[in-house]
């Protein structure tokens, strides 16, 4: 499995790029995921 995703930091939400071999149940979790962590990506982000 393999995914991508862009962070849209003006509008605090998260666009998928592509995706291969994920399940709708797979990316669902992986939204999540990184919804739960949003403001330490974009932190790290930032400094980065």
């Amino acid at each position: 499995m393999e995914c991508k995703y862009w962070i849209i930091l003006e509008t605090f939400d998260i666009q998928e790029a592509y995706s291969y071999g994920m399940s709708a149940k797979d990316k669902k979790q992986i939204r999540r995921i990184i919804f739960e962590h949003y403001d330490y990506i974009t932190d790290q982000w930032q400094e980065f």
